[in-house]
């Protein structure tokens, strides 16, 4: 899995608190991977893609 943050970012956060291993807020307040997420955070990082609310997290 990988994943990425679009264009688009409204800085709620949702995603760093929901997977803080993979996601955080730079120092622009958008949010930004980090660390590329390993098997075990996969389920966490797809909850934080569903539940980004405007669908900027890339998953593949």
């Amino acid at each position: 899995m990988k994943a990425n943050v679009i264009e688009g970012c409204i800085s709620c956060g949702l995603c760093a608190s929901v997977c803080p291993e993979v996601f955080r807020m730079n120092d622009e307040n958008v949010s930004e991977v980090y660390h590329q997420p390993t098997p075990e955070q996969e389920d966490a990082t797809q909850e934080a893609a569903d539940g980004c609310p405007v669908s900027v997290i890339e998953i593949e």
